[in-house]
């Protein structure tokens, strides 16, 4: 396990550690992908390398005590995706992810959501964290039930860069 101030988080097949400027070319490349931008709510698409850089030099201004953004690595692949920790709206931390194409499928979002919370509540001392999938998005539906989420009941309309609109989004809760 980590500390607050190195937070490097290590699993069977991942490492999750502080995102690096070093990325960018890499997290262009996977994040420039319809499929993936638009399963989430920030990423635009076309997503270009000074996208990348944009990111990353925002992950590196970003305080640590309410937001912490963590690149997922596989061993001899690199940079495969993306968690993030950001406060919502409402002030309360909601958790995001994404992985790379060639990735889905393999259980590697559960293992780096898992960890993540693990570190979030042991490390960070986080008991509620937020999260929330679009509807036409079953699978990560099934990765955050996978991790302990649970459901409130709420369907909401939340924006989505790639999309250029809202996508209705079922919220879901975690609790230490």
């Amino acid at each position: 396990m980590s500390t607050l101030d190195d937070p490097v988080i290590s699993t069977a097949r991942l490492r999750l550690r502080a995102p690096s400027p070093d990325d960018a070319p890499r997290l262009a490349q996977l994040a420039n992908d319809p499929g993936v931008a638009r399963m989430t709510t920030r990423m635009p698409h076309p997503y270009g390398l000074s996208d990348a850089e944009d990111f990353l030099g925002r992950c590196g201004r970003k305080d640590a005590a309410r937001e912490r953004v963590f690149a997922l690595e596989r061993e001899g692949e690199g940079l495969i995706g993306m968690l993030g920790f950001h406060p919502n709206e409402a002030g309360r931390t909601e958790m995001g992810y994404w992985l790379g194409r060639p990735y889905w499928g393999q259980g590697l979002a559960t293992e780096a959501a898992d960890a993540a919370l693990v570190w979030a509540s042991e490390g960070w001392r986080r008991r509620y964290v937020m999260a929330g999938h679009f509807v036409d998005n079953p699978a990560s539906g099934n990765v955050l039930c996978k991790t302990g989420f649970l459901y409130t009941g709420d369907v909401v309309p939340l924006h989505s860069l790639a999309r250029g609109e809202p996508a209705p989004t079922r919220m879901m809760v975690w609790l230490a």
